[in-house]
């Protein structure tokens, strides 16, 4: 469903005139299945994030290419109600002068129209993610980041998307909020038959969610491992990550 091709990425550095250029991701080739969440995991600067923005076609690759059912994600209607995202930083993830319910709305009507009544659907999403209908007129001020990164999931979730790109979308939330995140991640994947690409740096997070980890590694594809064989990884760097992340 999801077939990242051969792709590089740079960004210039030292300014302008020095043309100098850093290569942050070099032939990155995978595929992500339908229904299929594949984690990808690395050190801080391996270029996760960077593969991510690619994705939901943020950012554009300086060569390769990125498709999702055939067709490139440059596209914005190749995206649009088909991919969506849960990023890290939730406290800017939402117009802080929205209500929940227009934050919800934002996508749903970015897909069908203003002409649409959605409320009924937002209440049906608020549930699904744990909140009831009480909080559509709340703000994200009056709420707490457990609860603003579940508005977010229902965003995401609204346009029942084939793909979601979840980039670090449980790092910055207390233990126990983010086993709850998990879980509710989980049964919505189960729900909308969805596919996750879900960036971490944590591994058991990884294990409970995904069925396949990539293992990256300086901007390159280091291995692939299915999560009941992550004891088994093969390369010397996968062995150090793993056991570093296990214990860290």
């Amino acid at each position: 469903m999801l077939k990242v091709e051969g792709v590089d990425k740079s960004y210039r550095i030292g300014g302008w005139m020095t043309g100098k250029r850093q290569n942050i991701l070099r032939n990155v080739s995978f595929e992500c299945g339908k229904g299929e969440c594949l984690g990808v995991i690395g050190e801080s600067g391996s270029g996760k994030s960077t593969l991510g923005r690619l994705i939901l076609g943020i950012e554009k690759p300086d060569s390769g290419r990125i498709v999702f059912e055939g067709n490139n994600v440059t596209h914005r209607q190749t995206r649009l109600g088909n991919i969506s995202a849960v990023f890290q930083d939730y406290t800017s993830s939402i117009n802080p002068y929205f209500t929940v319910e227009e934050a919800i709305m934002e996508p749903l009507r970015a897909l069908r129209g203003p002409g649409n009544d959605l409320r009924g659907k937002i209440d049906v999403l608020l549930s699904r993610v744990g909140l009831d209908s009480s909080y559509k007129k709340k703000y994200p001020h009056e709420l707490s980041g457990g609860e603003v990164q579940r508005v977010c999931i229902a965003r995401a979730v609204s346009t029942e998307p084939k793909c979601i790109v979840l980039d670090e979308a449980v790092s910055s939330l207390d233990v126990s909020v983010q086993i709850q995140v998990l879980r509710l991640l989980k049964e919505l994947k189960e729900i909308y038959q969805m596919s996750y690409v879900f960036i971490t740096h944590d591994i058991q997070a990884a294990a409970y969610l995904c069925d396949r980890i990539l293992i990256f590694k300086s901007g390159q594809v280091e291995e692939t491992v299915h999560v009941g064989q992550l004891k088994q990884v093969q390369s010397d760097y996968a062995k150090r990550l793993i056991d570093h992340l296990i214990t860290f």
